[in-house]
């Protein structure tokens, strides 16, 4: 494969792991934006996503469901069933473990995070085993290949969906009143609360977006790779943190921009240099970015509290 072809590949599959990377990112940033709190268990949201996706699809038969003719009707079935859930588990995580701590040290706030995050993952190991397990996909295996270059349905399947929630985002954020409400309760939430938004509300409604499109992404990673393990969240929730901080923590648009830099990031030093290190290259570029620009690429968007 010559170099041109090697690079174009690896751009693909950058682009499209990468989308993944953003849509959980998405998360993070939300919930920093509004009440500052790095929420260490949205991996593990993700994680359960995936989850809920398998089970929709087991039911489903995968590829049998494909010789049944309703490939997309599963895939969209999946989608849905594991954001509902994550949302609602979103929903529970804030009202059972952040709420009651508004107002404690920041300490005790991420010592939470990080028992929700441990929680969760055991829980998930005692339900559904420690072993991997497999995911059928109801998408067709189809593949183009063009002057060495192999495009999957999949990945065609990825990228539009992933950008398509993130224009959904972009749109609810700021084009209406609950995304109104969302930004100036990020902004100032004394402010808000004077001006009749129930900043409480607001708050939890974050919780259960960023949940929801952590989900979305668990499914399409699960799809992906074919396989979904409980500890799967941890690494891949780090990576997403690392693609907030890498676009501006609280900052939406630097979110989806982080995401795909990562994943380009990390398919081109598989490509180059060595798949093994993948996740090396993700963690060089947080020490990077936290060393010379520790607001991210785009800044911080979070008002200063006082």
């Amino acid at each position: 494969m010559s170099w041109q072809a090697t690079f174009l590949q690896q751009l693909i599959n950058g682009l499209t792991i990468g989308s993944v990377y953003a849509l959980i990112a998405l998360g993070y940033t939300m919930v920093y934006g509004i009440v500052q709190l790095i929420n260490f268990a949205h991996g593990e949201v993700f994680m359960v996503g995936a989850y809920i996706g398998l089970m929709v699809l087991s039911v489903a038969g995968g590829p049998a469901a494909v010789a049944g003719g309703m490939p997309w009707l599963w895939l969209a079935a999946a989608l849905l069933a594991a954001m509902i859930g994550c949302g609602l588990l979103g929903l529970g995580i804030e009202r059972v473990a952040y709420r009651p701590l508004r107002r404690a040290p920041k300490l005790a706030v991420l010592i939470t995070a990080i028992g929700v995050s441990f929680f969760l993952q055991n829980a998930v190991m005692l339900l559904c085993g420690a072993q991997d397990r497999y995911v059928p996909s109801p998408v067709p295996v189809v593949r183009w290949t063009i002057g060495g270059v192999t495009l999957t349905l999949m990945q065609v399947v990825m990228l539009a969906v992933a950008v398509m929630m993130m224009l959904v985002l972009h749109r609810f954020v700021h084009g209406t009143r609950l995304g109104a409400a969302m930004r100036a309760t990020a902004q100032d939430p004394k402010a808000a609360l004077l001006v009749g938004i129930r900043v409480d509300g607001m708050i939890a409604l974050a919780f259960v977006v960023g949940s929801s499109l952590a989900a979305f992404g668990g499914v399409l990673f699960a799809l992906y790779y074919g396989t979904i393990s409980f500890h799967d969240g941890y690494m891949v929730g780090l990576k997403a943190f690392t693609a907030a901080v890498l676009g501006g923590i609280g900052n939406i648009p630097g979110a989806m921009i982080g995401g795909v830099l990562l994943g380009l990031i990390e398919g081109l030093g598989a490509g180059y240099l060595s798949a093994q290190w993948k996740n090396v290259y993700a963690f060089a570029v947080l020490v990077v970015i936290l060393l010379l620009r520790p607001r991210g690429l785009l800044g911080e968007r979070v008002a200063e509290r006082v």
